[in-house]
């Protein structure tokens, strides 16, 4: 249980709420262990008159007297088993809760390059299975263990003190319960672990294929999707099979052991009564209820067996998670004050997840306000840049300022909120048009929202819509065209009014024409504003400041576009061949 250690925060968080469902629990079993007291009372009642001992009128008595007793013990109990239930089960999810919002706040912790080593389907598996599997080592678990624990307590002292040797011979099977008891739950422990990783499997494969349904139809490998989720999931299906096979010899056992009790209870029992050992026959009447009020608890021990090995074997995954570090680390706490001025010095960059180098020793400078467009091929390093700026990743060598402060040096969250980032492949939420702009500005007014849109020219399309800015987005944003998507994301990050605007390849899916329009309405809101635009167009690059080109991770050209179309280069070429286009599409 080295692995639950983890949550002993939250028992000792609940520690009050679990010392009165303890408290509870114990009050509910004592009154469940009046029972066989009560019945051996009234056994030994029945015993006398049919003996001639007492009157018909005291046995009346009596046996009202105890029948009274046993169904007032019996309400009471309920009652207190009502509670034990409320109260414990309550506190499971509780800890439910705090685990599931730990596990989220880590994952917002990590790092991108995190997420690149680690799939979807696993991340959720691990904040949903298995932290329910947690869950149940809290709760039920818990539980029945105190439940049990009791019940063992209060039983096997009441029988010792009424028939010692009695006791003893029917106490005989434990020992061989405990041998089995460990035996199968190291196998249960490693089976739960195999189910689990194979669980996230399933989860990754469902998760990946509805997101990608678009490019299975289109691909017409239905089928084919298929066949992958049934093999996937007849082995996900036989490890469950495994697992419940060896879960499935708990019952039967621990059923034998407390029948061949109840023999032993009655034989021994019995010749003891005979012998004169014993001076009645409620005390074998006792015995039989004791023994039957222990079969359910002495089950339920396999059963939590179980459920703990399952649960260490879930928490074991939880805690690789929590046990990442961020690489990316704050290592200012206090607020750091944002104006926009950047500056790379021979900066290099590796990534980490494919050791691909990016950028190699590039170097530039802008000035608060100002605005650079960053052009060159696919894979030239332009997108790393952006992400250099917004510190997702920390440099290899070389130095990044911003203010004269290096970027590492920058409070982390002061240096994000300054920004408004457009990625290429624009990510909206499956919610509202209106809410999506939102994002980038959660207290905005309508009037602001309304504004965003105009300026990202996507006002005319929300419009349209039967719901206009209230239109709830399928997942990803897939109810809207690419260039709409764009926009929206645009608008996203115009709203927030950052003093650094980066703008990642985001005008590749709308025409010139809206091109056009929005860079127009731009250029009014990046004023004193530090902006920057990557872009394969020279349309979104020259009226920027200053331009780079990049090729292969190097800075081969810099410039303003009247400057660099008078030089032969990439630049130049690039655009005469658009301009050729353009000429081209107006015929």
């Amino acid at each position: 249980m080295k692995e639950l250690q983890h949550i002993n925060k939250y028992f000792y968080k609940y520690r009050y709420k679990l010392l009165s469902g303890i408290i509870i629990t114990i009050i509910a079993r004592i009154f469940l262990l009046f029972t066989p007291e009560l019945i051996g009372e009234i056994v030994d009642t029945i015993t006398k008159k049919i003996n001639g001992e007492i009157t018909l009128e005291v046995y009346k008595k009596e046996l009202t007297i105890n029948l009274l007793y046993l169904v007032g013990a019996a309400i009471v109990g309920g009652i207190f088993t009502f509670l034990m239930r409320q109260t414990l089960i309550n506190v499971s999810r509780y800890v439910e809760y705090d685990l599931k919002n730990e596990v989220y706040q880590q994952y917002q912790r990590l790092s991108l390059g995190f997420y690149k080593s680690n799939r979807t389907g696993d991340l959720m598996s691990r904040i949903s299975e298995d932290v329910g599997k947690v869950r149940e080592y809290v709760g039920p678990a818990l539980m029945y263990s105190i439940n049990t624990l009791t019940l063992f307590i209060i039983a096997l002292f009441l029988m010792f003190r009424e028939a010692p040797m009695l006791t003893l011979y029917t106490i005989i099977p434990l020992p061989i319960l405990s041998f089995f008891i460990y035996v199968l739950s190291k196998k249960i422990h490693k089976k739960s672990t195999i189910v689990q990783v194979w669980l996230a499997k399933l989860s990754t494969f469902t998760q990946e294929s509805f997101s990608g349904v678009s490019v299975i139809k289109s691909y017409s490998i239905e089928d084919q999707i298929n066949r992958d989720f049934d093999i996937l999931s007849a082995e996900s299906r036989q490890k469950n099979i495994d697992l419940v096979k060896v879960q499935a010899l708990f019952f039967p056992l621990m059923i034998f052991l407390i029948g061949l009790s109840n023999v032993i209870v009655i034989y021994i029992g019995g010749l003891q009564y005979i012998n004169g050992e014993i001076d009645s026959i409620g005390v074998i009447a006792k015995f039989i209820i004791y023994v039957n009020l222990l079969t359910w608890p002495v089950a339920t021990v396999g059963w939590v067996t179980s459920v703990v090995q399952q649960a260490e074997a879930s928490q074991k995954r939880i805690n690789e998670f929590l046990k990442q570090d961020p690489e990316i680390k704050n290592k200012t706490i206090e607020p750091s004050k944002i104006d926009g001025a950047i500056e790379f010095k021979n900066v290099s960059f590796i990534y980490p997840d494919t050791n691909i180098q990016a950028l190699k020793d590039v170097s530039f400078t802008i000035d608060k306000g100002q605005t650079l467009a960053i052009l060159g091929n696919t894979g030239s390093g332009k997108s790393t840049i952006l992400d250099l700026i917004g510190r997702l990743y920390d440099i290899n060598s070389g130095q990044i300022t911003i203010d004269g402060i290096e970027i590492d040096k920058l409070n982390l969250k002061s240096l994000r909120n300054s920004i408004g980032y457009v990625p290429q492949d624009a990510f909206l939420f499956s919610d509202s048009i209106k809410n999506n702009i939102m994002f980038g500005k959660e207290d905005a007014t309508e009037e602001e929202v309304i504004n965003a849109a105009k300026n990202a020219d996507v006002h005319k399309n929300i419009k349209g819509f039967t719901n206009g800015y209230n239109t709830i987005l399928g997942e990803r944003g897939i109810t809207l065209s690419g260039g709409q998507k764009q926009r929206v994301s645009i608008a996203r990050a115009i709203i927030k009014e950052p003093k650094i605007l980066l703008f990642d390849d985001c005008l590749s899916a709308v025409d010139t024409e809206t091109e056009e329009k929005i860079l127009k309405n731009l250029s009014k809101l990046i004023v004193g504003k530090t902006t920057i635009i990557v872009s394969h167009r020279v349309s979104s690059a020259k009226n920027a400041d200053k331009i780079i080109v990049l090729d292969d991770g190097r800075i081969i050209q810099t410039g303003s576009h009247e400057s660099l179309i008078d030089v032969d280069g990439y630049y130049k070429k690039l655009y005469l061949n658009q301009l050729t286009e353009n000429n081209s599409n107006n015929l």
